[in-house]
């Protein structure tokens, strides 16, 4: 039985004959969040989505839940923030977010010699710069950093070269699965009375005295949408939305792209999370181990991100053989198994919509601070930010609504668990029960249900993955996927972490939701092909050697 509360035909209808306070369009983590806001205070809220939850820039993040360590030095502010911002969304969603140490290594330097020279007064600026974190909230955590020896390094790293290694930090952060988030925040804010709708894109904005009338096209038909007030959350897409309402597109949004790679962890051997330098440059990357195996062991490495100017399409950026060759000349910088093309598995491309700055330097110096624009008509803009500080920017943003609706309702999300985090329970790590908990939390025991009534359910939706065949079913059912897209991507993360998997599964995957979604058997074998041409274009674009011979620095 479809879940009513998230069924996309009764939501579709919703939208076409009620009437709300707030419009929110754009269902990336920051219209979610605002969704959940404004609707736990009460206010009648509507969310529309062009394309599918977090099918843009929330489903291609770093998967970090961080203060930034970067932005310490600069915006100590944006900093602690982000930290307070972490340990709420800890406590309220503790099934999506985990606790996840992180290492920094110090590397030595050649002496002009000949011997190899300890950097000391980057060890002493460093182990400063750990003490700032902490005190400025990685200590809420519940964890200090602490100062490891070359051998205690070692084996949270063993592909790193001995005879450079002197020292390293280990600090704590967290981590959680965008796409997972930005889905949950979503099923939230209907739990809380929002309605909300994927595939239904707006069309146009006509404004009177305290009313907007917003055109909606979903599934072939045009619609109109009525609500007070508009927010515009459309991400790096936001003068797009501007333009419908203002007549003229503005050029507020300056897109810096993120890459990441995805190898087989035992190229890399991480136990942890490990912030590596990039040679003749001043940004760093992230390992990041994916998918814990029973013996302390993982399935993948993940490996970003990038930080450059992009000016191409918006809608599926690409991730280029140079943005290859540069994160992989930083990886092979640090790690001695000589990692190579052949051993990626998977990319990701991501925009970050970052506002424009006075400054026209790099965009890794603009700020990551949220921006809220007000028009003549009244559409709140909300651009820039963070996914660690999303309830902020949300709240910020219903703020924003509740003045001009001239209401008083005080934001409830700084203590509001989200769906699933009530019931759930740790697993012990890498084992099946541990997967599904850390993906439905207290629901998890919905997916279980449909594999206890049919065994079949409980087979591998994509061998060598560990997502289930129920998984998909469930995503049809309760969490509002409408393609194989949808399922492969973003309900389960299979295309990013083995596209070639993936691939082989598509026509099995697309078989089983045939079943669910009513697909005919062409429909089925467009969805394939569809998604076929998604990954083709992907290894096109990663594979382009018509590129210079060195790999731009970003």
């Amino acid at each position: 039985m479809p879940d009513l509360t998230f069924h996309r035909p009764d939501m579709l209808q919703r939208l076409e004959s009620e009437s709300f306070d707030v419009l929110i369009v754009g269902a990336g983590i920051t219209g979610v969040g605002a969704a959940l806001d404004a609707a736990s205070r009460g206010l009648r809220t509507a969310l529309i989505e062009r394309d599918d939850f977090a099918s843009g820039t929330s489903s291609k993040s770093s998967k970090l839940v961080h203060g930034g360590l970067r932005y310490l030095k600069d915006d100590p502010r944006l900093v602690y923030e982000a930290l307070r911002e972490r340990q709420r969304l800890r406590k309220n969603a503790p099934h999506l977010v985990s606790v996840m140490p992180f290492m920094i290594p110090i590397f030595t330097k050649a002496g002009s010699n000949g011997p190899a020279v300890v950097p000391r007064k980057i060890a002493r600026a460093m182990g400063s710069l750990m003490w700032m974190y902490d005190l400025t909230g990685g200590w809420r955590i519940g964890k200090f950093h602490k100062r490891l020896r070359a051998p205690a390094a070692l084996a949270h790293l063993p592909t790193m070269s001995p005879d450079r290694l002197a020292s390293a930090y280990l600090y704590y952060d967290a981590s959680a699965d965008d796409a997972r988030l930005v889905l949950t925040v979503a099923r939230t804010a209907v739990q809380h009375g929002a309605v909300v709708a994927n595939r239904c894109s707006l069309v146009s904005l006509a404004h009177e005295p305290g009313l907007t009338h917003a055109t909606v096209e979903a599934d072939g038909r045009r619609f109109t949408v009525r609500a007070k007030v508009v927010v515009n959350a459309a991400g790096v897409w936001a003068d797009d939305v501007r333009a419908l309402d203002e007549g003229t597109h503005p050029d507020s949004i300056r897109p810096a792209k993120g890459v990441h790679i995805t190898v087989p962890w035992s190229k890399v051997r991480n136990d942890i999370a490990v912030v590596i330098p990039v040679p003749k440059d001043k940004r760093s990357l992230f390992l990041v181990p994916w998918g814990p195996l029973p013996d302390g062991t993982f399935e993948h490495t993940y490996i970003g991100t990038t930080d450059t100017d992009y000016d191409g399409p918006l809608i599926d950026p690409q991730c280029t053989h140079d943005d290859i060759r540069y994160v992989l000349r930083a990886l092979n910088a640090s790690v001695t198994t000589e990692v190579t093309a052949d051993d990626i598995t998977a990319v990701w491309a991501g925009l970050r919509p970052l506002v424009k700055g006075a400054s026209s330097g790099r965009t890794a110096d603009l700020s990551r601070h949220h921006h809220l624009h007000v028009s003549d008509h009244g559409v709140i803009s909300i651009t820039g930010g963070k996914l660690t500080t999303y309830r902020e920017m949300a709240e910020d943003t219903i703020d924003a609504v509740a003045k001009r609706l001239g209401v008083r309702a005080r934001c409830r999300t700084r203590r509001l668990p989200l769906l699933g985090a009530k019931g759930y329970q740790a697993q012990p790590v890498g084992s099946a029960a541990a997967h599904l908990a850390t993906r439905y939390g207290g629901l998890a025991g919905d997916v279980q249900a449909l594999v206890d009534g049919d065994a079949s359910l409980g087979e591998p939706l994509v061998p060598g993955l560990p997502y289930l065949r129920a998984e998909a079913v469930h995503a049809a059912r309760h969490e509002m996927a409408l393609t194989l897209d949808d399922v492969l991507t973003r309900r389960t993360r299979a295309r990013l972490l083995d596209r070639a998997a993936a691939l082989a599964a598509a026509g099995s995957v697309a078989a089983l939701l045939a079943g669910e979604l009513g697909w005919s058997a062409e429909e089925t074998a467009a969805q394939v092909s569809h998604f076929t041409s998604q990954c083709i274009a992907e290894m096109i674009a990663a594979t382009d050697y018509t590129t210079s011979t060195e790999a731009a620095a970003p």
